[in-house]
């Protein structure tokens, strides 16, 4: 069992930048891939970006390439999401997940974190 919260969600300004933390506790975190995703209001969730159980390999979203990256901190069952040049539609509640590398579904999830961009 792996439990999640997440973290540093708030409200910023079009052109601003927050960092989102994702902390881990339970089973051995490092073994994991994390993915965020993030749920508009009237939206499905949608996948923002991932990190491989290393750190290795991210992978992103079209629509946050380039401003967003994902790192982790495995000695601190930690994973980051660096957000810059926030958008207005990026507003959304921003969730981590976390999977075994063998499967497809993320298994773990956290409660969400309030992320909000005024233009």
């Amino acid at each position: 069992q792996v439990q999640l919260v997440e973290s540093g969600g708030g409200l910023v300004q079009a052109g601003g930048s927050l960092r989102l933390a994702c902390a881990a506790s339970g089973r051995t975190f490092s073994y994991y891939v994390v993915g965020w995703f993030r749920q508009a209001p009237g939206k499905e969730r949608a996948f923002v970006a991932s990190i491989t159980p290393s750190g290795g390999n991210t992978y992103y979203a079209d629509s946050v390439k380039g401003r967003f990256t994902m790192s982790r901190d495995n000695a601190k069952n930690t994973v980051y999401l660096q957000m810059n040049t926030l958008k207005p539609e990026d507003t959304a509640v921003y969730y981590c997940a976390a999977k075994d590398v063998t499967t497809y579904q993320y298994h773990y999830w956290g409660q969400g974190t309030q992320v909000t961009v005024s233009s």
